[in-house]
């Protein structure tokens, strides 16, 4: 069943009130950790506070009008926008076109904006394969072919990405691919094999690489070379350590002040450790549990009103921002390798905020057509919408 008719946007109250809290605290912590490093860079400290402010500005006003498309017309356009999202991962590639940034080519400079094209490529993923699930379900859940199929996909981008190289991101899209497909009625006995096909692969990628051994040695004792190859993980370790119960106090950390790498980004969660403790450790995790949480509670009113496209829609969303803030918070706390993944939402960058604030106008956008479905069985829609 496709809602094709005009749809009256509506808020959810618990997902409005979990995405604000997580920009603000995301962006002020930006500001903490940023200050000096404007100072050095540009000679202003509000360089960076003042760019992050842009792109969530830019990321809001691209999901307010994201918002107003009917799901029906993502649906149909999913096959095209992934094979767009593959045409951005070979135009990245090309010299003279991607931008190079601590030896890896991830990102492309438009408007004056950096964009990461794997941030893309995750939000084209999610809405692919939703489509081909709804598409294909009965295919999915009796035959090995429906898996693969789109798998092969899926691999050519992961093949494009760890050119980039990109390891973190082709690990995302594939687990979203295949969360998507297991929640659609994929045979378990399918995944166990699919899964030991991928980990051995995951192995072989590691042992083949020098600096990815580097990552896993390092990253299993960091102590070892803690000047070197252990020195990010060692310094982050000693921002939890600082932080104790309630931290040191915003804008007192020390380890950001040229100790701690990326601070401002994919080290975000250290900073947060250190100066708020496990006080504020504790209130980000909670944040993201609530928020896969609702995600996940409006993909299941979405397929209890027959609406599957957005159902796994919302699946993939839920896995995507699940899934990603538990490996970012995994590498700071040392139970993770290094995957040069942001913390959604919070984390410095004008491509993983804009695209995040794209996803969750996406649920918005799920959320106000189920909303509408259930505007004749108000007993139904206060059973959710109030949960």
């Amino acid at each position: 069943m496709k809602t094709q008719q005009k749809v009256r946007f509506h808020f959810d109250k618990t997902l409005t009130l979990i995405c604000i809290a997580l920009l603000t605290m995301g962006y002020i912590m930006v500001v903490s950790s940023s200050l000096h490093l404007g100072a050095k860079m540009s000679g202003s400290v509000f360089s960076f506070p003042i760019k992050q402010l842009a792109h969530i500005g830019i990321g809001v006003c691209a999901g307010a009008w994201l918002a107003t498309i009917p799901l029906y017309k993502w649906e149909s356009a999913g096959p095209w926008l992934f094979i767009v999202g593959l045409f951005l991962l070979v135009i990245v590639l090309i010299p003279g076109l991607g931008v190079k940034v601590n030896g890896s080519v991830r990102w492309l400079s438009l408007a004056g904006v950096r964009i990461q094209v794997s941030e893309i490529v995750k939000f084209f993923a999610v809405i692919y394969i939703a489509g081909y699930v709804t598409r294909h379900q009965e295919s999915v859940r009796l035959s090995a072919y429906g898996i693969f199929k789109p798998l092969a996909l899926f691999s050519l981008a992961c093949v494009l990405l760890l050119l980039e190289p990109d390891f973190g991101s082709s690990v995302v899209i594939l687990l979203i691919a295949m969360g998507v497909m297991f929640l659609g009625g994929a045979r378990l006995s399918q995944f166990v094999i699919l899964m030991s096909l991928v980990v051995a692969l995951a192995t072989l990628l590691v042992y083949i690489e020098p600096y990815r051994m580097r990552r896993i040695t390092s990253f299993m004792n960091p102590w070892a070379d803690p000047l070197n190859s252990g020195f990010q993980l060692v310094q982050a370790l000693i921002s939890f350590g600082r932080g104790e119960w309630l931290g040191v106090g915003l804008g007192n950390g020390i380890q950001k002040l040229f100790y701690l790498p990326e601070a401002h980004t994919d080290f975000l969660f250290s900073v947060i450790a250190e100066e708020l403790g496990l006080l504020g450790v504790v209130v980000v995790i909670g944040l993201f549990a609530l928020l896969v949480w609702r995600t996940f509670k409006i993909a299941e009113a979405a397929e209890k009103v027959g609406q599957p496209f957005s159902a796994f829609m919302a699946y993939g969303l839920g896995i995507w921002f699940g899934f990603q803030a538990f490996v970012n918070m995994g590498v700071n706390m040392g139970i993770l390798p290094t995957k040069g993944l942001t913390l959604p939402f919070m984390s410095y960058g004008g491509g993983s905020m804009i695209s995040m604030c794209c996803a969750i106008a996406l649920l918005f956008r799920i959320y106000s057509e189920v909303y509408e479905i259930n505007a004749n069985t108000p007993k139904e829609r206060s059973r959710w919408v109030n949960a």
